[in-house]
């Protein structure tokens, strides 16, 4: 190819692409204002209900007031007239009345807050979409914009560190947006839930409801124990820190163990050949290849059993994990990987190619799963 016909090519793509991403950044800046208005919203809707909720306790203590004074006023016919009786009974009518109206008033705001929060979380994932869009029009634009016959050298002979590249920055992103959308999915309307349980419990503490008080602190008090664990998952599950502190094969041996009281699978590990320590993001890459494998099986195969099986050779690592589950069709599987719809094998898929390793999967229908990964290291990648 011509270098004049490579660069009418790339500038003809950085217009369509810069045009493209100016709509994609308008699409996303008008559902962030749609974001911020219902967020107002909720705000709105979210004071007003717990006011409703306030009112809604006050006009049950009248009402109950009310409903005692009536069967006084009814019983004792020396002391009250006709005319009280008929004043008391109009009093408990009418809080009877109120009380009903506030209470559809407090589901009709529930309903609408939760309305709300369905709504934000899908223009959550508008912008959440739009945002990857950008950031992947980003990085391909850096990659056009640079120099021409640098871009003429990477087109013949370097194709394969582009993807790398782009591969490495889109795993970035796509592990910070989990992490954040793990946070905000669990801890954070967790704690939103607390905050709100502790204002009706600082109210029922203001009425003496005490006994009613104790039962509400008791259940923050495990939802606080909640929120502690699900932390102490999202660290672990951005690194395992016993990789750091025993090494790969200890910390295996522990996930394995862990998995199986988890999810009640049977399960197996068996190691051969001389165990060594490997390079820390290595070790980091296997422990996750693994982990991924295992979650598969357990959300995929419906099986009872798995065994993971590792070799230490001379110059390679062989892992080969077995399920006893449903199995597939892998020519079918491998088209879906094609086209993106099987992000777990497709994620193992790059790691593996990520440690210059070969990935092999043997399945069928209802004969179970094997999958035998081999990476490449090297005597000075060692660590005796």
């Amino acid at each position: 190819m011509k270098v004049d016909a490579i660069d009418r090519v790339i500038k003809n793509a950085i217009n369509v692409m810069e045009s493209s991403k100016y709509k994609i950044f308008e699409i996303s800046e008008s559902a962030r204002n749609e974001m911020n208005s219902l967020q107002n919203e909720l705000e709105r809707v979210s004071e007003e209900t717990l006011l409703t909720i306030d009112q809604v306790d006050k006009l049950e203590l009248e009402y109950r007031k009310s409903r005692i004074r009536l069967t006084e006023v009814s019983r004792d016919f020396h002391r009250f007239t006709e005319e009280d009786i008929r004043i008391s009974y109009e009093a408990a009518t009418q809080l009877q009345l109120q009380l009903t109206v506030y209470r559809e008033k407090e589901n009709h705001l529930k309903m609408r807050r939760d309305e709300l929060q369905k709504r934000i979380r899908n223009v959550e994932g508008q912008i959440e979409r739009a945002e990857t869009l950008v950031s992947q029009m980003n990085v391909v634009l850096e990659y056009l914009s640079g120099d021409l016959n640098q871009v003429t050298r990477m087109l013949e002979s370097a194709k394969t560190r582009q993807l790398l590249g782009l591969k490495i920055i889109m795993a970035q992103e796509d592990e910070r947006k989990r992490i954040a959308r793990e946070i905000h999915d669990g801890l954070a309307q967790t704690m939103a839930h607390v905050v709100i349980r502790t204002e009706i419990a600082e109210r029922m503490l203001g009425q003496q409801q005490y006994e009613t008080v104790k039962e509400e602190l008791g259940d923050l008090k495990e939802q606080v124990r909640d929120s502690l664990e699900e932390v102490r998952k999202i660290i672990f599950n951005l690194r395992p820190m016993a990789l750091d502190d025993l090494g790969l094969i200890p910390t295996l041996r522990k996930f394995v163990q862990d998995f199986e009281e988890k999810t009640k699978i049977r399960t197996r590990f068996d190691l051969a050949g001389r165990e060594s320590r490997l390079p820390s993001a290595m070790e980091v890459a296997v422990y996750r290849l693994i982990q991924e494998a295992f979650s598969n099986a357990l959300k995929h195969a419906n099986a009872s059993y798995i065994s993971l099986d590792m070799t230490f050779q001379r110059h390679m690592v062989k892992i080969v994990i077995k399920d006893n589950g449903t199995g597939f069709d892998v020519k079918q599987m491998e088209s879906k990987m094609l086209t993106g719809n099987h992000y777990g094998l497709m994620g193992m898929t790059e790691r593996v190619d990520l440690l210059e390793g070969r990935m092999d999967i043997e399945s069928n229908k209802d004969q179970g799963t094997k999958i035998t990964m081999l990476i490449p290291i090297s005597s000075e990648e060692r660590k005796e």
